[in-house]
Order: C-alpha cells, then structure tokens, then sequence
C-alpha cells in the first residue's frame, strides 16, 4: 500500500514540475484555451465582422466596406494571436521562457499590424484614383497607381521585417551602419537600379507612354504591357515580349503612336503624260471633293491640313500629291478608310478617261552595228504551199518538219 502511495507522490510531483517553469495542469489549461480560440475564432470573427458590416451599410460611401473586407485575413489572425497571448497568461512560464513568449507575440502582432496596412493599399488606392484623376488619363491612372502602390508595398515589408528583427535584439540601424564597404558595394551595384527607377518616375511625370500604348523606339515597337520599377515590357506584334530597361527607354528618341489625334493618308498618284489639261484639274476636284463629303476624313483647317495638288512631273507621269487625315486612329478602320479612298480614286480616274501611269523606259539606239539593224533574209518557204514569204529559219524549220512527217 505505501509503494502505490509513494508512486502515486511521484505522479504528483511530476506533474506540479512541469515544463519551462509551468505545471503540465497550467500548461494544458494553456492548451485547452487556445485550442479552443482556434475552435471558436470562425464565429467570433463573423460575429465581429457582421457588426462593423451593419454599421458601414449605413453609410453612403463604399471605402468602409472596402476597408473591412481587407483586413478580414489580418483581424482572424489577430484573434489567434489574442488566444495565445490569453493563453499565456494561465501558464507560469520561467523568465527566459517568458521572455521568448513575449517577443513572440510582440512579432505577431508586429507582424499583423503592417499586414494589414500591405491590405489597406488596395482600398486606399480607390482614393488614389480620385486625386490622379486630375492629370492624365484612365490608362495612366492605372499605370501611376500600380507603380507608387508598388512602391508602398516595398516600404512596407521592409518597415515590417525591421521591426520584427528589432524585436529580437538586432539594432537595424546599427547592423546598417556596420556594413561598411558591403553596404557601399551594394550601393554601387544598385546604382543601375537606381538609374533605371528614376528613369521610370520620369517616364510617369513626362507621360511618355503608359500601359496599353503602341509605342516604337530605335530598337523594337509594340504594345506596352508593364512598367516596372527597372524595366518596361513590350509585346511586339509577332507576339514576342521584349524587356527594356526604363533609363534606356527616358533617353531616346520614343514614337507613341498611341497619342495620334488623327491618321495621315500621304499618296503620289501618277497618270499618264497624254492625259489633258482638263482632264487633271476635274481629277484633282473630285478627288478633293469626296474627301469633304466623306465623314470618315477630317478636313477642319483649325485642325488638320488637307492637300490635293499636281505636285510634279515624273519620269514616267503627272504626279498627284494627296495628303489628308482620317479621323479615325484605329488601325483596322483606317485601311478600310484607305481602301475605300483608293477605290474612289480609281472609279474617278477612269470615269475622266483618263488611266494609270506606271514606270516604262524607252531605249534610244545612237549607233547601229553595221549601219543598219540586223535583219531576217526572207525567202518564199517551198513546202509552205500558201504562197508567203517566210524568213529563212522558220521556212527551213517548216521544210525539216514536212520532211520527218514524210513517210517516203
């Protein structure tokens, strides 16, 4: 009996020591009530979540229920950390193991609270649209937006890493400061980022191009797609995506086919040299005409030059220079336009009696071989039965023939 009661002591005891300073009853008590925070966070979270949902309907703005739905991860998070941290209470841990808890949930929490400003950006970004919306467009809204939101995002990791390691004992800006020659080889290997950043904020503020755009530079054109904090990509149209750098794109010479008010026509149009004095003035009329009667061409002075004029004589035509814009920017619809302009022009062309010139050559033969041109002897063919003369070669190819279809 006095061995069970002895042996039921050590039990006892076992139990009261426990771990890191706590009773394995404190530590399961511990346990129990943040496994039952987790159990319990789902209806708490929703519970909480209705409630603020139910006040922010009752405003006319959206921004509030833009707000709760981003920090909808990082409050269920922050009801666990708020378990565990409860949970730490019921157990009597020793000082070094408190000490550890401790920095533990100071870095969750750190780690909550700039997770939710990384979540808020979103929502915040709507208010963003409202003050970038005075300088530029929808595309470059988007393309301004999604840069500085980038940019904040990066802040933001950073300030949250430095304050978890804060946490722990690491003296950021001293471990900064002690870098020395590291920290000046990193500067000088940034230095190509550094150029290629600014040269992106410079890309922004001048509004060379933004995201959508058909751009086309010295060395490729196509569509942007992104523009990045280093570098700009673009989709070529055979599909192919091209990266550029930004400081190489802010430093030369850039088309933005994109910005175009309006599309340009420039034509030379020959018709032949016999064509008459009459005959020119009514073609350039009527082809002038129809681009003034034609909705799909701009023709407003203020606006865009138009010009239909016999420009030059050709070496093989009266040249016709036609220079007009479309109103139309899209390209499909511009080589409709085109088409329909060529086909007038031809119907009017041809409706003056006049034709089409083409290159032609003519050669002029100063000295002749022997005084006089080179000659076929014509001689009447025997076999040809027809009476005609026939040139040497071809009636001695006739003869030849006759003679192999002679069975004799």
């Amino acid at each position: 009996m006095n061995v069970l009661i002895d042996f039921w002591k050590e039990i006892v005891a076992v139990w009261r020591t426990g771990l890191f300073g706590a009773t394995y009853g404190d530590i399961f008590l511990a346990i129990g009530i943040f496994v039952l925070f987790l159990l319990a966070r789902r209806m708490l979270f929703r519970t909480l979540m209705n409630l603020l949902l139910a006040l922010a309907r009752r405003t006319e703005t959206q921004f509030d229920e833009l707000i709760l739905t981003a920090i909808e991860k990082p409050l269920e998070f922050g009801i666990v950390v708020l378990g565990l941290f409860i949970a730490g209470q019921f157990a009597p841990l020793s000082e070094p193991v408190r000490e550890v808890f401790d920095h533990l949930i100071r870095s969750f929490i750190a780690f909550t609270i700039f997770w939710t400003f990384y979540r808020l950006l979103d929502p915040f970004s709507h208010l963003f649209d409202r003050a970038v919306g005075l300088i530029g467009s929808a595309s470059m809204h988007a393309t301004i937006k999604g840069f500085v939101i980038r940019v904040f995002k990066v802040v933001i990791v950073c300030l949250g890493a430095a304050a978890i390691f804060q946490e722990w004992g690491f003296n950021v800006v001293a471990v900064l400061g002690s870098l020395g020659l590291v920290g000046m080889a990193v500067a000088l290997g940034a230095q190509e980022f550094i150029k290629n950043m600014f040269a992106g904020l410079t890309i922004f503020i001048d509004r060379m191009f933004e995201k959508g755009n058909w751009i086309k530079t010295p060395d490729v054109e196509g569509t942007v797609e992104d523009i990045g904090f280093r570098s700009t990509t673009i989709r070529r149209f055979d599909k192919a995506l091209v990266t550029i750098p930004n400081s190489k794109l802010a430093g030369e010479a850039l088309v933005n086919f994109s910005r175009m008010t309006h599309r340009r026509i420039y034509w030379t149009i020959g018709v032949e040299y016999r064509t008459t004095h009459e005959q020119l003035r009514a073609i350039v009329k009527d082809i002038w005409d129809y681009l003034h009667n034609t909705p799909d061409f701009e023709t407003d002075p203020a606006k865009v030059k138009t010009f239909v004029f016999i420009d030059a004589f050709g070496p093989s035509s009266i040249d016709i220079m036609l220079y007009c814009f479309t109103k139309t920017t899209d390209w499909g619809e511009w080589l409709a336009v085109k088409q329909s302009l060529a086909l007038a022009i031809k119907g009017i062309v041809e409706g003056h009696g006049a034709s089409f010139a083409f290159p032609s050559s003519s050669i002029y033969v100063e000295k002749l071989p022997f005084g006089k041109p080179e000659t076929f002897p014509l001689q009447q063919g025997p076999d040809d039965g027809s009476g005609k003369l026939l040139p040497e070669g071809l009636a001695n190819a006739a003869s030849e023939s006759r003679h192999n279809r002679d069975p004799g």
